[in-house]
Order: structure tokens, then C-alpha cells, then sequence
């Protein structure tokens, strides 16, 4: 059997592409510790929020010394709480939620990113350092008024952070 030149040449450069794509995934889930979101957060039951002890007053809470906790109900076509607000230099956890469709969470410039699944729970975890605005918008179509489904993520500094209303300002 004959093989074209060319055919020998794009053959190994697939090959080659294939085990590069191969030992990038293996570097980023190895070397670099990315991880894929998935519901380790929990299940809940999206019809029965309001009788959550966490998703039925959505908000910030402090569980450590700069750590803190924010739970976020998603629903067409708002976050709950919106502002959220932290304090900087601290390590803030999400627990995102929907009560009615498929929603998407971003963190616009954080690594924060996850789709939102009525009935499970997505756990996300980043460090905020600066005092800072990010948009938090819904990437997933999730209806007519989805292009209005945005929010805000508001980190304050640490003197004017106020735990007691919750993080919303």
C-alpha cells in the first residue's frame, strides 16, 4: 500500500495534536489542580427553598477567620442577594442554587464559573484581595428577560464590610 507524502505528514501531525491535547488535560488536572464543578455542594429541593435553613434567607455568612459563606438563589431573571458583599482579603465559598431552570453563575474575572441546576447545589471557592466590583451575569439561556440577568459581587474594604445586614448593601 502507498501513502502519500502529504498523508504521512498530516497523520503525524494529528497524531502529534492528539497527544498534545492529551498531555494538556493531564498537566491542567494533574499539575495545576483544575478540577470540574460538580454537585458536592448537596441536592436540595428547588420547589421548597423558602424551608431552607441557608437558601430560604440568601446572603453572606462568616464561618472563619477572613472566610466567608454566600448563598445564591438564581431565578429568572435575578441572583439573590443582589449586591453581594464581602470584605477583601478573604476567601469566599458559593453555594448556587436554581428555583426554576438552568441558570449559568460567572464571576466575571475570578475563576468563579458554574452551571446551575435546579435541585443541586454548586460549590465554588475564590479568594478576594482588592476592593473591587464584578459583574456576576447568567451565561446559560435561560429565558426571554435572560440578557437582564445580571448581578453584582461588591468587595469592600475591611473596615466598612458590615456582617450584620448580611452582605447587602
Amino acid at each position: 500500500m502507498h501513502i502519500h507524502q502529504y498523508e504521512k505528514l498530516w497523520l503525524g501531525m494529528s497524531l502529534l495534536l492528539i497527544v498534545g491535547f492529551i498531555a494538556t488535560i493531564t498537566y491542567g488536572a494533574v499539575g495545576v489542580g483544575v478540577s470540574m464543578v460538580d454537585d458536592s455542594g448537596g441536592n436540595v429541593d428547588p420547589n421548597a427553598l423558602d424551608e431552607h435553613p441557608e437558601f430560604s434567607d440568601p446572603g453572606v455568612q462568616k464561618v472563619g477567620e477572613n472566610e466567608y459563606e454566600v448563598y445564591v438563589v438564581a431565578r429568572q431573571f435575578i441572583f439573590q442577594p443582589d449586591p453581594i458583599v464581602v470584605p477583601a482579603n478573604s476567601t469566599v465559598t458559593f453555594y448556587v442554587t436554581s428555583a426554576d431552570v438552568i441558570h449559568g453563575f460567572a464571576v466575571v474575572g475570578t475563576n468563579a464559573n458554574t452551571m446551575v441546576i435546579p435541585g443541586e447545589v454548586a460549590e465554588i471557592t475564590v479568594e478576594v484581595n482588592e476592593p473591587n466590583e464584578y459583574g456576576i451575569v447568567c451565561h446559560e439561556y435561560c429565558g426571554s428577560g435572560h440578557h437582564t440577568m445580571e448581578g453584582l459581587l461588591r468587595v469592600v474594604p475591611e473596615g466598612e464590610y458590615n456582617a450584620s445586614d448580611g452582605g447587602s448593601q
